[in-house]
């Protein structure tokens, strides 16, 4: 019997936490921007909140602001 090694498996999902180190904010932003429709799409697993990767990231880039000298 062949046993799958968890630790190979990419998480996709990021915790509150992640999220906040990823993007240089606090949980408590992060948790207000989500409670007012401002941060990333979430996902609730039972009280869980996650985030996935690909949605953090298009959230961060959709923010992005060339600087365009005038």
């Amino acid at each position: 019997m062949t046993y799958l090694n968890t630790s190979d498996i990419p998480r996709p999902f990021l915790n509150e936490k992640q999220v906040a180190d990823l993007i240089c904010q606090s949980v408590r932003t992060i948790q207000k921007w989500r409670m007012t429709g401002h941060g990333p799409a979430f996902h609730k697993f039972g009280q869980s909140v996650r985030y996935h990767q690909t949605d953090v990231l298009a959230w961060v880039e959709a923010r992005r602001q060339e600087h365009n000298p005038q």
